[in-house]
């Protein structure tokens, strides 16, 4: 697997539960990833910690680590790649994708054990995010 460049998104994420006749939530979380999906059994929400939709079933104490994209939609391979190293680990892991790229939830208490994990397989992690999405610089730069 070619060495991946992944951005630990800044904040807590949740996962949530709705129920599949609920009406879709709008959230409002600029900067933050939000991703609604309604299957005929459930309504599911990935959003920031602090915007989860009211009457729902939560797991929150999610990070957000994001591959730097876009990435080409012929690329094969890469959340298989990020979630065997991670099982490896022994860190459990969230999915999702987007348009533009790959994105993983893992538990703020594996997060540690999850960046040493990557870094071990050769990805380049960058804890330090702007809310845009982009590398910043570390202090005193």
């Amino acid at each position: 697997m070619k060495r991946l460049a992944i951005d630990l998104q800044p904040g807590e994420y949740a996962v949530a539960r709705l129920d599949p006749g609920a009406p879709a939530p709008e959230i409002d979380a600029p900067g933050g990833l939000v991703s609604v999906t309604r299957t005929a059994a459930e309504i599911s929400v990935i959003c920031p910690a602090d915007k989860v939709p009211a009457g729902a079933r939560v797991e929150s104490g999610w990070r957000l680590l994001t591959v730097r994209g876009p990435l080409a939609f012929t690329l094969t391979g890469i959340i298989a790649a990020l979630a065997g190293e991670l099982a490896s680990a022994g860190v459990a892991l969230f999915s999702l994708s987007t348009f533009d790229t790959d994105h993983v939830l893992v538990k703020d208490g594996e997060l540690a054990r999850a960046i040493g994990a990557l870094r071990a397989a050769g990805h380049e992690v960058a804890e330090q995010v702007s809310p845009a999405g982009t590398p910043s610089a570390p202090p005193g730069c």
